[in-house]
């Protein structure tokens, strides 16, 4: 079939360099890389190489070399050409996997490599499967060499040799937990950086007061627990300052005219009055459910509308892509970001908040196209607490979200020194200003969509039907509403809210007298009582009893889309018990030591140190908390950095591994640089929707990371999350409420413990610098 012997090149190491265009080849030896392409080839089909020396030296088959996979379509095959045999002939075969049966050798005549170039018309390699049939089985060929010198392939196999070592955690089930140490002697286990016994003197130990190893968190992060929750809600912009009207800076668009004390909306001639119908329960259509502590209804399917369009998909730096409707006609092949496609972009999102988006956009009919999440509950219910988690959520998921808060609103029309009358139902004055406020919140929440905002969380007591009608018919042919109703039970959590409400709350801040303060609000609270009507009217959902995380209801009526599901589910796991989260890098690793990125090497010297010294800080500070746990990636320089810690489950999540740097993982930034250029600048213009070549963007890491983010909120006691420098930026993004923009330059430095405080005052941060 073929010669054993290989055709040297007579001229190709001439002193001349004749045959290569004067390049010398003194030296230098050829590297080769064949690779063979197929879709639609499973895996039980292997292609293999045989031929004369440097690759085989024989032509039999049964010592044919087989190619590697390098995608689920890709094999690859490198060898190094030596310089007396620069010329070799070789064909490709296909072996089964796990059959006996005879390989298939491809047709035609053998190929003839010469000098690096692939001779004749060879970009095809076609295989008869079947000898009584005419059908050919067809890759396609590629063929790559490059001449190196001996000292780049000595280097070259060095690299290999460091960063290809065998995982050292391999043993180590998803799930473990480490015995409890002896009095006075910490156990650690056996890895080959650490001794087995630590003693409490050595250096690894911490200073008793962990308040030594505190330092300032960032500025830019919103300790939410020491300022009132309101005062981070949207600030009005139908007001100004000193409370007085500016209607010069409401848009017409939105301008509207209300006779509050009556509650009827005169709206221009081109909208429709909507006709607000409270179902009868009896005959509730079977979309509505009520679901138990952890489950959620059944959701009623989407409503279609004729009008499909193209709309603009963000897939990451690149060029812009059409999502084409089947009825659609015509595309723009150019798109522009202006003013007006603005208005209606997709979220800035990837995977299936981008994909859930398209699909209710071109499904849905207009109105849902904007969302208004409507509170409605009686005052010390959790109502700004609950907003401002869901707009935190919705925000950080890549949703233009706002949080509009009615009292703020009337705080700055009508000042903070109104007493309990000023709430009462027969006090026609307070009524009218109460209702004038909430349609000034409505109509910028309104506008603010038609700039191009998504959800807007509507945050009042909304304690009528009559209230919660006037709001419907504000929104008809812009947003669709979904009452978010809070009820509570508890007299304990209801106290407890009502003493922070005092603490807290502007309404009290020139008061004195906190008993005083306190026998007001209850009077204010009662005059909503007298009044208060539960909704029955439109799309709700109905949170009872949630806060304190242990049982509950949720309850669901007319939900549908895939952005009401993610709210309900969000409400069904969020819940108000204190607990900290500790948030850490992983120690130092070898390749933090050479600049290299991603990788799965094992912790240097210094992070063996800092795994010690961590594992003392979750002993101090978690001593009285043993049902805390500790989360890891499944990266082996977490699971190393974690080891030492005893006495807590450790579980290994996938989702918390680093992102994912593709054919870019394990080079360092300056070879980026060097050899993919674009690819470094690329990165560099938008680091958000940047996604490596074969690998992750900052989007797509946030994407996977939402079932952390949902277990986080519903667990009640402690978590310690050992990951990666952008895994932890998003997550941190998400307690600190930061813009999604900036989630790739938030600093998350070696070595230190980013704890967050979460509970009914919100979230707070403290952060601990256990070493340099």
């Amino acid at each position: 079939m073929g010669t054993g012997a290989s055709r040297n090149s007579d001229s190709s190491h001439g002193n001349d360099g004749s045959e290569r265009g004067g390049e010398d080849h003194s030296g230098g030896q050829l590297y080769v890389s064949l690779r063979m392409e197929n879709y639609k080839l499973n895996g039980d089909i292997i292609p293999h190489v045989f031929g004369s020396v440097p690759l085989i030296g024989s032509w039999d088959s049964s010592k044919a070399l087989a190619m590697e996979r390098e995608s689920t379509s890709m094999w690859i095959l490198s060898f190094v050409v030596p310089p007396n045999h620069e010329t070799l002939d070789f064909k490709f075969l296909l072996k089964p996997k796990y059959a006996n049966t005879p390989c298939i050798i491809e047709e035609g005549s053998n190929r003839l490599l010469s000098g690096g170039i692939l001779q004749g018309d060879t970009r095809m390699a076609a295989f008869r499967v079947d000898t009584e049939s005419d059908d050919l089985l067809e890759y396609r060929v590629f063929v790559e060499a490059d001449r190196v010198s001996p000292f780049d392939l000595a280097a070259s196999w060095r690299a290999y040799q460091e960063n290809l070592e065998p995982s050292t955690v391999r043993g180590i089930p998803d799930v473990s937990i480490n015995a409890a140490p002896e009095v006075g002697v910490e156990v650690l286990p056996v890895t080959p950086f650490s001794p087995c016994l630590v003693q409490s003197g050595s250096s690894a130990s911490l200073e008793l007061d962990l308040e030594h190893y505190v330092v300032p968190a960032p500025a830019a992060f919103a300790n939410s627990g020491l300022v009132y929750a309101a005062n981070f809600t949207e600030t009005p912009r139908s007001l100004t300052c000193a409370g007085t009207f500016s209607n010069s800076e409401r848009p017409s668009s939105a301008s509207h005219s209300h006779n509050t004390a009556g509650v009827s909306t005169d709206r221009t001639a081109t909208r429709k009055e909507m006709e607000v119908i409270v179902p009868d329960p009896s005959k509730i259509n079977p979309t509505s459910g009520m679901v138990e502590s952890k489950s959620v209804g059944t959701f009623s399917p989407f409503q279609r509308q004729d009008s499909h369009r193209g709309l603009f998909v963000d897939r990451g730096v690149g060029s812009p892509r059409l999502a084409k409707s089947v009825s659609a006609s015509t595309f723009a092949t150019s798109l522009k970001l202006d003013s007006d496609s603005k208005k209606n972009a997709i979220p800035e999102a990837a995977g299936a908040v981008a994909a859930a988006a398209v699909a209710d956009r071109m499904l849905g009919p207009k109105e849902d196209r904007h969302l208004a999440i409507v509170l409605v509950g009686l005052p010390a219910r959790g109502k700004t607490f609950t907003a401002a988690k869901l707009t935190r959520y919705l925000r950080w998921l890549g949703h233009e979200t706002k949080h509009f808060n009615v009292g703020k609103y009337r705080r700055l029309k009508h000042g903070t020194n109104q007493t309990a009358d000023f709430f009462r139902a027969d006090n026609p004055e307070g009524m009218e200003a109460r209702n004038e406020v909430a349609a000034l919140a409505m109509e910028d929440m309104i506008s603010w969509m038609q700039e191009g905002g998504q959800v807007g969380i509507f945050d009042a007591t909304n304690s009528t039907s009559k209230r919660r009608n006037m709001l419907m018919k504000m929104a008809e042919g812009n947003c669709k509403i979904i009452f978010l109703e809070t009820l509570c039970n508890d007299r304990s959590i209801i106290e407890r809210n009502i003493r922070l409400k005092i603490q807290q709350s502007p309404d009290y801040a020139e008061e004195q007298d906190f008993e005083a303060g306190l026998e007001d609000f209850k009077s204010r609270l009662a005059n909503y009582e007298k009044v208060y009507e539960p909704v029955e009217e439109g799309s709700y959902i109905k949170m009872i009893d949630m806060a304190s995380g242990q049982g509950g209801q949720i309850q669901v009526n007319n939900i549908s889309g895939y952005l009401p599901g993610r709210i309900v589910f969000f409400l069904v796991n969020t819940h108000l018990t204190p607990r900290p989260i500790l948030l850490t890098r992983h120690g130092q690793s070898r390749d933090n030591v050479r600049g290299r990125i991603g990788g799965d090497t094992v912790i240097s010297e210094a992070g063996e140190l800092y795994s010690k010294k961590l594992a003392n800080f979750v002993e101090k500070r978690l001593k009285s908390e043993r049902t805390a746990s500790i989360w890891t990636s499944t990266l082996q320089r977490t699971i190393l950095t974690a080891s030492p810690i005893v006495g807590f489950p450790k579980i290994q999540w996938r989702a918390l591994d680093e992102i994912n740097a593709g054919v870019c993982d394990g080079m360092t930034y300056e070879e980026i640089k060097k050899n993919m250029p674009e690819e470094y600048e690329s990165r560099k213009k938008d680091k958000l929707r940047y996604r490596y070549p074969r690998g992750e963007s900052y989007l797509d890491v946030i994407q996977r990371l939402e079932p952390v983010i949902i277990e986080l909120e519903r667990q009640r006691s402690p978590v310690v999350v050992i990951s990666h420098q952008a895994v932890l930026r998003a997550l941190y993004a998400y307690f600190a409420d930061r813009p999604l923009k900036e989630i790739p330059h938030i600093e998350v430095p070696l070595h230190t413990i980013i704890e967050i405080q979460m509970g009914v005052t919100g979230v707070q941060e403290k952060r601990y610098k256990l070493m340099d």
